[in-house]
C-alpha cells in the first residue's frame, strides 16, 4: 500500500519534515517514490513553514495513496492559507 507521510530531517531539536509518497513497508526515512512538499514547524523570518504540491498529492490520492492523519491536517492547513 502506498502512503503519504512525513520523513524527519534536520538537526537535534530543530526538525524539518519532507512530505513523501512511499510504500508502507519501507522505513519512514528510507526509500520513497516522490517528495511532494515539506513542513518546517520552527520556521523563522522569511522561511516557509509549509509548502505542498497539492496537484501531485491529489493525483496520488486518486491512484489510491492514503495520507496519514498528520498529512491530512497539513493539507487542510494549506487549503485554508490560500
Amino acid at each position: 500500500m502506498v502512503v503519504i507521510r512525513l520523513a524527519r530531517q534536520g538537526a537535534v531539536h530543530r526538525p524539518k519534515y519532507r512530505v513523501t509518497v512511499a510504500d508502507r513497508r519501507f522505513a519512514s526515512t528510507g526509500r520513497f517514490i516522490e517528495v511532494v512538499g515539506y513542513y518546517n514547524p520552527f520556521a523563522r523570518g522569511t522561511e516557509k513553514a509549509l509548502d505542498l504540491k497539492m496537484d501531485r498529492i491529489d493525483e496520488w490520492i486518486k491512484k489510491g495513496a492514503q495520507p496519514t492523519k498528520r498529512v491530512k491536517s497539513l493539507m487542510k492547513k494549506a487549503q485554508e492559507s490560500k
